[in-house]
């Protein structure tokens, strides 16, 4: 069965944010092994310098990287490149049928990814051009997982 990790620095702080990637991660059952992997995020002063966010970011990247064990990395970035639901389906069913057997989601903290993780990603995906809160943006990220399962599979969640 493919596995779909989503790697996120940071917890999810409200119980209602929890409960809706919970029902994705149950949905998702059908179709993967799905897990979320909670990272800690680096402690940064009030108003971090320029410099300490970089290395916080790099300490984070390391785990990012570490967690995703050389697997496909999708990493969510405000470089990224938007993709339509479909085309999010067809990126994870080319790589089943090209043989990976897992695929792992980046999100990273409030300041972003390091770059290593940029340079890593199989694609640097955008969620849209707006901003959103990080912890709907992981609630998004599971429910177009979802939807993606859906599409590849013929289903009728996704018209």
């Amino acid at each position: 069965m493919f596995t779909v990790n989503l790697i996120c620095v940071g917890k999810l702080k409200e119980s209602y944010w929890r409960e809706a990637c919970a029902e994705y991660a149950k949905r998702l059952s059908a179709f993967c092994r799905f897990t979320i992997v909670e990272l800690q995020e680096s402690r940064l002063p009030d108003n971090p310098s320029a410099s300490q966010i970089e290395t916080a970011l790099r300490a984070e990247g390391e785990k990012i990287l570490a967690a995703a064990n050389g697997s496909p990395l999708f990493a969510l970035c405000i470089e990224g490149k938007p993709v339509s639901s479909e085309q999010l389906a067809e990126k994870i069913g080319a790589l089943a049928v090209n043989g990976a057997s897992t695929l792992c989601f980046a999100i990273g903290s409030s300041y972003g990814l390091s770059d290593a993780v940029k340079r890593a990603a199989a694609l640097r995906l955008s969620m849209s051009p707006m901003t959103f809160p990080h912890q709907l943006a992981r609630v998004m990220l599971c429910e177009q997982t979802y939807r993606a399962f859906q599409i590849l599979n013929h289903g009728k969640y996704h018209k």
